[in-house]
């Protein structure tokens, strides 16, 4: 009776082939240039004065990755840094001046991992953490002499960023583990069942992930979430604890430091919701903790409608340009876009001390988007979006001019990269905030000057609302971008920028528009000269309907003009309104080669031509253009493959697609619905739209009201019809809504169960993207090997006929 109890208990597993074990490796040459070291990463501070050099490995080891974290409320808590899941450090800083000099390292403890590197406003220091076996430490390095010191221990990084610069920088807001927390005893025996009810409201759910599930689970989260608020005063060291512990989820000072904003969590907990739409608590406090004002109880974001925003206050935010003052926006059609409505939002505003009512300033017919304060101080540059039309416009309002109409400086589709002005250039203002810079009635626009031709980056000088003046642009034949401002006023005006063309990688200059002069600030190498041979051009082609396409077309090194390579395509769908907009180029021939982490370019050394970021627009009304989204995909596709043989550089016959994501969603159905490839690889995506029924990317209807295309858009129930040989990749532990790793392993067993050809490799302890360098080694091993197996040869034998089931739309 024993033998027999265990055989019972004992889960029924398949009969399978053996199982590979163990990584692998790709090319030894393509090993070679994922372990090159690359160049350090630049942040200048934000007068300019200095920059910070961080130094990473080519990718973080395997343990890094897989060390023990917890999913809890929507979270990845790493319980041993008390702070949010990272597994990408930096292991170096050093300092430079701007203006030339030594590179002068940080030094720190052997072995440092750092993160987290912030610049006081003043430029004056440079704040970071390092995460230690001990716990979160928080450092503070000097700009002019590169000496750093440790300031607190054991910080709480798990609700929001474990500090912030006050007071322009003397001073620094942050957050604690609590003094003398104890873990909460987990439970021997359950204390009951795990219970939700529902009655009579909509509830619309995005398949949220790492959620709590049970009493032991709020409980877990709590102890790790609760923060103790601190202030440290830079110059002395000096640490004073502010208020109460509590799951405080932000704490923003104000610009004159007199004042905290204070969002604080509180049950009750929701196991379907992650913690940011958990009920909480607005408040300001006082220097000390006191308790000033309540600005809002907010509560659970459950009933939140598709698209839409909670109603009463929300983005409660200080004013950039004032000492003491918030402001927030307040929808005024219920938070629901699909609802008829004269306005939309509005903003209001409540000055120090916090009493009576706000007054508003601004009042927007569409849903707001953000404020940018001018240096002035009473102007300010409000964002609306219009959702149907996908446009965008800005406002500008004054507070001096109450009731005046706001001027319009901008009133675009947001699609439209063309016509986009770009940013407003902002500078660190007299309270140590970002302000837009003004110069009388015009500021300072960046953008990226997209064309026919490609990104030309430029620095405007623009009237509010009128004419713009070019002060630079991107010279021609390089891919030059603006960095920053390092100096403006009396003194003429002076830029930063990147510069680099295929064969020179990025590195800093300082241009002074005014003397026509140019500093190179940075001179790193090139650090893989070995795939320098490879060539790039920019590629435009039209799609049947006339939707005009294009993409980057990679050539390995040493081509030969005239020889037909394989051809491998990578691409990620996008939607757009109109046409014209969907055609608009976006890349560029001139940017460095750079060959990181699993990517589909690498098969370059192994003699494929790429076409990368290929166009797959998908157009129409917003509220029905998924209806379509097969036709148009497998439309640019063929356009795509077109466009390539034309050039006279790829093979018709030896094709591949792959993608990631989205990508991967559109991988596996371009297979099922079209034989223009020969296999695909598909990374990371959803393949079963029924699984994420509460809309997925752009899609605004639920399952319940349009089946019929959540069905035919997933090429889950279409496996029968998947031919071709198909590699499915996926992190075991992917975060991202909707892309559960069970999506690819039942997409494995659809195909694999009606006869297909499939592939699924699950990477252990990978999120959406991956990052290990076992993991991203292994998956280019996957890529090439299944390309070399299915697509490069000549020929291959023809798969066995099978028997072909009715499709979901012939039952």
């Amino acid at each position: 009776m024993p033998l027999l109890s265990a055989l019972l208990v004992v889960p029924f597993v398949p009969l399978l082939p053996a199982q590979e074990a163990g990584y692998r490796l790709p090319p030894p040459e393509i090993v070679r240039i994922l372990d090159a070291e690359p160049t350090p990463e630049v942040d200048f501070s934000p007068d300019a004065r200095w920059m910070a050099l961080l130094e990473r490995p080519a990718m973080p080891s395997l343990a890094d990755v897989v060390r023990p974290w917890v999913g809890l409320a929507g979270l990845r808590i790493d319980p041993a840094l008390a702070s949010e899941r990272t597994v990408s450090f930096a292991r170096a800083l050093a300092l430079r001046a701007t203006a030339g000099g030594e590179v002068r390292r940080v030094e720190l403890p052997a072995g440092a991992r750092i993160d987290n590197v912030r610049w006081a406003p003043d430029g004056a220091h440079l704040a970071f953490t390092l995460a230690t076996e001990g716990g979160l430490e928080l450092w503070i390095a000097e700009a002019a002499s590169a000496r750093a010191r440790r300031l607190a221990t054991g910080l709480n990084g798990v609700l929001d960023e474990p500090f912030r610069f006050a007071e322009g920088g003397r001073s620094l807001v942050v957050r604690l583990v609590p003094e003398g927390r104890r873990a909460p005893e987990p439970a021997r025996v359950p204390a009951g069942p795990a219970v939700q009810e529902t009655s009579g409201t909509s509830t619309p759910l995005r398949t949220y992930q790492d959620l709590l599930a049970d009493p032991a689970s709020e409980a877990l989260f709590e102890h790790l979430a609760t923060a103790q608020l601190a202030r440290i005063d830079v110059a002395s060291g000096t640490l004073t604890r502010v208020g109460a512990p509590g799951l405080h989820a932000d704490a923003s000072p104000s610009p004159d430091g007199a004042y905290l904003l204070v969002t604080t969590l509180r049950r009750p907990f929701s196991y379907v919701l992650p913690a940011s739409l958990f009920p909480h608590t607005i408040e300001v406090w006082a220097a000390d903790g006191t308790r000033v004002r309540t600005v809002a109880e907010v509560p659970m974001g459950e009933h939140i409608p598709m698209e839409g925003v909670r109603t009463g206050p929300r983005s409660v935010q200080w004013q950039a340009s004032a000492g003491a003052t918030l402001v927030w926006a307040e929808a005024q059609d219920g938070g629901d876009p699909s609802r008829a409505a004269e306005w939309r939002d509005r903003w209001v505003a409540l000055a120090a001390p916090f009493a009576g009512e706000p007054r508003e300033i601004a009042r927007l017919r569409q849903r707001a988007r953000g404020l940018a304060w001018l240096q002035s101080g009473t102007r300010f540059l409000a964002s609306e979006y219009d959702r149907d039309r996908r446009w965008v416009r800005a406002l500008l309002f004054d507070l001096a001019r109450p009731g005046a109409e706001p001027r319009v400086v901008e009133d675009r589709s947001q699609n439209d990269r063309y016509g986009d002005p770009g940013a407003p250039v902002t500078i660190v203002g007299p309270l140590g905030t970002r302000v837009v810079l003004e110069d009388g009635e015009r500021i300072y626009r960046a953008g990226q000057g997209h064309s026919p031709q490609g990104p030309r980056p430029f620095l405007d000088r623009s009237e509010l609302g009128g004419t713009s003046a070019r002060l630079w642009q991107a010279a021609e034949g390089r891919y030059e971008s603006f960095a920053g401002l390092a100096r403006h006023g009396a003194e003429g005006l002076a830029i930063l920028t990147s510069s680099e063309s295929p064969s020179d990688p990025p590195n800093y200059q300082l241009r002074d528009l005014a003397a026509g002069t140019v500093t190179a600030l940075t001179s790193f190498p090139d650090p893989t000269p070995e795939i320098r041979g490879i060539t790039k051009e920019l590629l435009k082609y039209r799609r049947a309907d006339g939707v005009e396409l294009s993409a980057t077309l990679y050539l390995p090194a040493g081509y030969e003009a005239g020889t037909r390579l394989p051809l491998f395509v990578w691409a990620y769908p996008l939607e757009y309104v109109d046409p014209t907009t969907a055609g608009q180029v976006t890349s560029s021939p001139l940017r460095f080669v750079r060959l990181r982490g699993p990517s589909h370019l690498l098969l370059l050394t192994q003699g494929y031509a790429v076409l990368d970021g290929a166009t797959m627009p998908v157009v129409g009304d917003p509220e029905t253009m998924n209806d379509t989204f097969v036709e148009q995909i497998v439309g640019a596709a063929q356009a795509a493959i077109d466009a390539a043989v034309a050039r006279g550089v790829a093979d018709p016959a030896r094709v591949a697609v792959g993608g990631h994501s989205y990508g991967a969603f559109m991988t596996a159905n371009l297979l099922a619905h079209c034989d223009l490839f020969r296999a695909g690889i598909a990374r990371s995506g959803a393949y079963n739209r029924t699984l994420t029924p509460f809309g997925f990317q752009s899609e605004r209807r639920t399952l319940w009201e349009a089946a019929r295309p959540y069905v035919a858009l997933s090429p889950f129930f279409e496996a029968h019809r998947i031919q071709e040989p198909l590699l499915l990749v996926h992190g075991e532990k992917d975060s991202n809504s909707g892309t559960f790793p069970l999506q690819s392993e039942r997409m494995y067993q659809a195909v694999k169960g009606n006869g297909g050809t499939a592939r699924l490799v699950m990477l252990p302890g990978e999120d959406h993207g991956y990052q290990a360098r076992e993991s991203v080694l292994h998956t280019v091993a996957e890529m090439v090997d299944w390309c070399e197996r299915f697509v490069k040869p000549e020929a291959i034998a023809p798969a066995e006929p099978r028997e072909a089931a009715a499709s979901p739309g012939e039952r």
